[in-house]
């Protein structure tokens, strides 16, 4: 049969050039492209790489500038309540003098008063004795018909007053 007579040429013509456009494919796409898209893969992957640690350093970066903030906004805030206690101290101790200055101040008034007072009772009481004393002796004069002195009624008027 002559196809099958063929079929050994066409055969190995046929291998020769796939074997020879494969030769041709893998030197220029496996010896020239393939590196070439490799070292590009290389250098993304570095590239990211590179940008993964920049990103890991900045954050480790103001993570420490965080905690350096909140080291100084502990240390602001400890000194804001000394000064708040320490205002406090100062006004408590100045209210305190202030109301010891009153306190001594309103003792004074009371003390000028009661001794004022005690001035009004006893210039009232002379009042009184004195009154008391000129009641009796016309009481004595229009019931006894006899005059008393003043001196005599005054003192039976402080005895009357003393024992009553």
């Amino acid at each position: 049969m002559p196809q099958i007579d063929q079929i050994l040429t066409t055969w190995s013509s046929q291998i020769f050039w796939v074997i020879f456009f494969f030769g041709i494919t893998f030197f220029l796409i496996g010896r020239g492209m393939v590196p070439k898209v490799m070292s590009t893969v290389a250098l993304r992957d570095k590239q990211i790489a590179d940008d993964l640690a920049a990103a890991q350093g900045a954050r480790d970066a103001a993570d420490e500038q965080e905690e350096a903030w909140r080291e100084r906004e502990n240390a602001n805030r400890a000194a804001a309540q000394g000064l708040i206690a320490e205002a406090k101290a100062k006004a408590a101790t100045a209210s305190e003098k202030k109301l010891v200055a009153a306190q001594k101040r309103l003792d004074t008034k009371l003390a000028k008063a009661e001794s004022e007072i005690e001035a009004a009772r006893t210039s009232a009481m002379a009042e009184v004795e004195g009154v008391a004393a000129e009641a009796t002796q016309d009481i004595v004069a229009r019931l006894a018909g006899a005059k008393v002195d003043k001196r005599t009624a005054r003192s039976a008027v402080k005895k009357a007053l003393a024992n009553g």
